[in-house]
């Protein structure tokens, strides 16, 4: 076998298929006219929003394979701040996803994806808060790059800059859109980006409006198109690509049907000239744009009306006449796109397929990793060399070689501690990106009919699943050793130890070892002060276990880490985590081990917790933590009326929102509470409730929410039981808080609930709907909208206080 060089880099490749998808997405005879097609337009639209799902996916779909624009969307955040519906990861982890999820969206819909550094925080009622978390100078100039990078003709902003956007991240980036699209122009403003790129005044900036937009009725300022047409390249309507392309952001439930016939969207201008009839009026979108284009055009009509569907192959010759007329024009950025769209139809109308995959998915530093290479051509009277070996029709030849691994792969936004609103980002060429663009790839070079040409391709796992089939994953590079926590945070409650357990695990196929320790705050200490690691072989694992003593003075920012000292150096250490859904590529990176160490003082009103499942939380572990011991309920549980057992039931977050059988179990949970149980309802969004009542007495949910973590919150019932037993709770109890104290407070509801806590944002009304309390019978019924599932796990003390006392039964 040849042995080639392998341009390799060491950081993440999430690569941009999904897990049951190929590393060379194939194309079918439509496509590639299609394509074909699109070499003669050279347009650009760019999408602006704040968050995914917040594009829209139809006229996206439209744009790029309709009107064969350049089209890319640029998300300021990943949503990391939102909720999770199909699983239990919150933040960073939710934000991997997502990120995932919108590159998913973009390989049907035809879009490119862009971020900026923004962090998605969670709700914001006004642009000045989300600016003040963000950075408002820091982000702008992310857009700012991301325009003169992207060079689009017309940006389009999904939400209009004031208050009818809603969300304060939303109506930020519209007014961030408007500053962009002046900045972006303007050689004064971040001049530094200019030794890479060069300034871009877009032709024109519209809002994307929409009847859901209050106080925004179709008008004569308005321009309106229709984008419901069918494409017969691709047998589908943008209404049937545009669902498809939504349906990808599972995490948010947000499956879609597919829509057929015509659909209006409409534009109002923000910056810039006014169209009359179309989005790119008055803008060149032909080689005339270009100088020294000359035949191109005539070329690409040429190969277009002579493409054979029943042989591809026969274009070639055609498109590499093309690419070598387009490799001499002056334009860097059109010849950039241009020679990648025609090196890309050269392989497609050879059938050429080439990949390279290794024969494990996780390798550690420092080892040499195998690495195959497999070509084939599957169209005759090709000529395809691979250096000096001419590739036989129909018949698969192979490379192999070998690259070491130098560093762990790591999001880059993930590589260094963000702050609450934006991430840190080392280097000006990620900014935009959505993933790591250097990470472990190789260099291909084909010579096809005389024509030198380079690729690149990500190095890939692949297996055989038994039900799924080839299903393909990123390359992992894994320190030698990674420690992972069963916890984010451990609880202490008063001065009794803790016993902390850290699994171990070699990712070397080497002897490795080393010795570990943990990194505490003054006044805590652990027995034993260190732990000897000595690994024989790969994926091995040690548990330890360390006895930590709380500090007698905890303060709400004590944390641990754990240290690994091997003989050449001395490392933080690494968790690894896995992240695995089958409509995105499995996700694997490696955050610090760390855990927040949290004191609390508290009495316990109930022992024996029962817990159904909502649209996923992690607040039985976290209960588990201060030794209540928690079962998880199935609705047979619930229907089979055997819950006396139970001390308390607690219902898991968005519970009648996502299981439509909670409207056969909610009388037997009532029935629980009037015979003396407690039952704790975590919070419901305040429509598509599928039960009929959610407590005993008539409540109605709001929209209404706290969104500052540090707002104050006033007790109104001091003497309220659920304030006083087993532990008295004072303001001092919600110092400490994550994100947000609550959301879909109650609006209306009984007298007969007791509401004893009250809390507003500034400058807003008293809010009393985040606690409801009432008698049921012989029971107690709890509706809660503060956020305890992000509390709890976080560790946050006066939240368990108070979660703890909402778990006791009635006097």
């Amino acid at each position: 076998m040849n042995i080639r060089r392998i341009a390799f880099f060491f950081s993440l490749f999430l690569v941009t298929f999904s897990t049951v998808a190929q590393t060379q997405k194939p194309k079918h005879a439509g496509e590639i006219k299609q394509a074909i097609k699109k070499l003669n337009t050279l347009g650009s639209v760019l999408y602006f929003a704040a968050h995914p799902d917040d594009e829209n996916t139809r006229l996206i779909a439209w744009l790029a394979k309709e009107k064969l624009y350049r089209t890319g969307y640029l998300s300021l955040t990943r949503g990391d701040g939102g909720q999770n519906l199909i699983g239990t990861e919150q933040a960073e982890e939710l934000g991997l996803i997502r990120t995932q999820e919108l590159l998913a969206a973009r390989s049907v819909d035809g879009g490119e994806q862009f971020f900026s550094r923004a962090l998605d925080f969670g709700f914001s009622k006004t642009w000045d808060e989300t600016f003040r978390f963000w950075g408002r100078e820091n982000i702008l100039a992310d857009a700012v790059w991301t325009i003169r990078k992207f060079r689009p003709d017309v940006i389009i902003t999904r939400f209009p800059p004031d208050e009818r956007a809603g969300h304060g991240h939303h109506q930020a980036s519209a007014l961030l859109a408007i500053e962009a699209f002046k900045a972006a122009a303007d050689p004064s403003r971040f001049p530094e980006q200019l030794t890479h790129v060069s300034v871009w005044q877009a032709k024109r900036l519209l809002w994307n409006t929409s009847s859901f937009f209050q106080g925004s009725p179709p008008s004569s300022a308005h321009l309106l198109i229709n984008i419901g047409d069918y494409n017969p390249f691709l047998g589908e309507s943008y209404g049937e690509i545009a669902a498809e392309s939504r349906s990808n952001h599972k995490s948010q439930g947000f499956g879609a049907a597919r829509q057929r016939g015509n659909s209006i969207e409409r534009f109002e201008v923000l910056a810039g000239d006014t169209p009359e009839k179309d989005l790119f009026d008055g803008i060149g979108t032909s080689w005339e744009r270009v100088e020294g284009s000359g035949n191109i055009p005539q070329l690409i009509t040429a190969i277009y009306n002579a493409f054979e569907d029943e042989h591809p192959e026969n274009s070639i010759d055609g498109l590499i006449s093309l690419l070598a007329e387009v490799e001499n024009v002056k334009d860097t950025y059109w010849k950039e796109q241009k020679t990648a769209e025609i090196k890309d139809l050269i392989i497609a109308c050879g059938g050429i397929w080439f990949e390279s995959y290794a024969p494990m998915a996780k390798y550690a530093v420092g080892e040499q990793i195998p690495v195959n290479t497999t070509f084939i051509v599957r169209r005759p009277g090709i000529e395809v060399f691979v250096g000096n070996t001419k590739l036989t029709f129909n018949e698969p030849y192979e490379q192999s070689s070998t690259l070491e691994a130098n560093r762990i792969t790591q999001p880059y936004w993930l590589r260094t501690p963000h702050s609450l609103g934006s991430f840190t980002v080392e280097h000006q060429e990620d900014i935009g990106q959505p993933i790591n663009s250097d990470g472990p790839k190789t260099s291909v070079s084909l010579r096809v009919n005389g024509k030198e040409l380079t690729f690149e391709r990500p190095i890939v796992y692949k297996y055989t699943h038994p039900v799924r089939g080839e299903v393909y994953e990123p390359l992992a590079i894994a320190p030698r050793i990674t420690a992972n926590l069963g916890q984010k945070a451990l609880v202490f409650n008063g001065n009794e130890p803790k016993t902390l357990e850290v699994v171990f695990t070699a990712h070397t196929q080497d002897r490795v070892a080393a010795t570990a320790f943990l990194r505490l705050p003054q006044g805590w200490r652990a027995e034993p002060q260190q732990i000897p690691l000595d690994f024989a072989a790969k994926s091995d694992e040690i548990t330890s276990k360390f006895t930590i003593y709380p500090a007698a003075n905890a303060s709400l920012s004590d944390s641990l880490s754990i240290a690994l000292q091997y003989a050449d150096s001395t490392e933080t250490a690494h968790a690894i985590r896995s992240i695995a859904y089958e409509h995105i590529p499995h996700i694997t990176w490696f955050p610090p081990t760390t855990a927040r160490l949290s004191k609390i003082e508290t009495g316990v009103s109930a022992m024996h917790i029962g817990y159904l499942p909502g649209a996923g939380d992690l607040i039985p572990q976290a209960l588990r933590e201060i030794g209540l011991r928690v079962d998880i309920l199935s609705e047979q549980d619930i229907l089979s009326d055997n819950l006396s057992q139970y001390d308390a039931i607690v219902t898991g977050v968005r519970l009648y929102n996502v299981n439509e059988r909670m409207r056969y179990m909610q009388p037997h949970l009532m029935a629980y509470v009037k015979n003396g149980g407690t039952l704790l309802v975590q919070y419901n969004v305040s429509g598509g409730s599928l039960a009929s009542d959610l407590g005993p007495y008539p409540l109605a949910l709001s929209r209404s929410r706290v969104t500052d973590e540090t707002a104050p919150v006033t007790i109104l019932s001091p003497d309220s039981r659920a304030l006083n037993y087993p532990n008295q709770i004072t303001a001092a109890d919600f110092d400490g808080w994550i994100q947000e104290r609550g959301l879909y407070f109650a609006g209306q509801a009984d007298s007969q609930y007791d509401q004893p806590l009250q809390m507003a944002d500034p400058g807003e009304a008293p809010n009393s709907g985040s606690l409801l309390v009432a008698r049921y019978g012989e029971g107690n019924f709890v509706y809660t909208s503060l956020a305890f599932f992000r509390q709890l796990p976080a560790g946050v003390p006066g939240a368990y206080r108070l979660f703890v006392n909402l778990l006791a039964k009635p006097n």
